[in-house]
């Protein structure tokens, strides 16, 4: 019970939902954000979105508005380095700029890293000793009363 409690003031909960700034594709590790423009020139098929979710992040073709199937095109005169195009359900083509690297981040990105991150691997490296030490003296103890916890 000592032990849930001291992690809850250390650890505090993390949401798991992730809550985005704008609507995006991924493509070739790069993050396009989706724009208000469309584009009526397109130039040939260059992907699509693998895996589609508003709450999480994953790696590959990912996107956080287009369902797992939507298309990416090269769009003429632009480099794919600069700018897509996503279809649309309803046929039209929405261009989508590159904003660089996309990265896929863990829940514990950034955790225990400086001052902080230090002190929490000790607490932890410490809860643990504790815990063990408890398991012992439990086990030793049932096991002098001719009990034993774990058989």
């Amino acid at each position: 019970m000592l032990v849930s409690f001291i992690c809850t003031l250390i650890f505090p909960t993390l949401s798991l939902a992730t809550s985005w700034a704008y609507s995006f594709v991924v493509w070739e590790d790069n993050i396009y954000v989706i724009s208000d423009e469309y584009v009526s020139e397109i130039k040939s098929e260059i992907g699509h979105v693998t895996k589609y979710s508003d709450m999480k992040s994953y790696p590959g073709n990912f996107s956080n508005t287009f369902e797992k199937g939507t298309k990416y095109y090269s769009i003429k005169g632009i480099s794919p380095n600069e700018a897509i195009a996503i279809e649309e359900s309803n046929g039209r083509y929405i261009k989508a700029y590159n904003d660089g690297e996309y990265e896929v981040r863990s829940v514990f990105n950034g955790f225990f890293d400086g001052q902080q991150g230090v002190i929490k691997i000790f607490v932890l490296i410490i809860i643990g000793i504790i815990a063990v030490f408890l398991i012992c003296k439990g086990k030793k103890k049932n096991s002098k009363n001719g009990k034993d916890l774990f058989h």
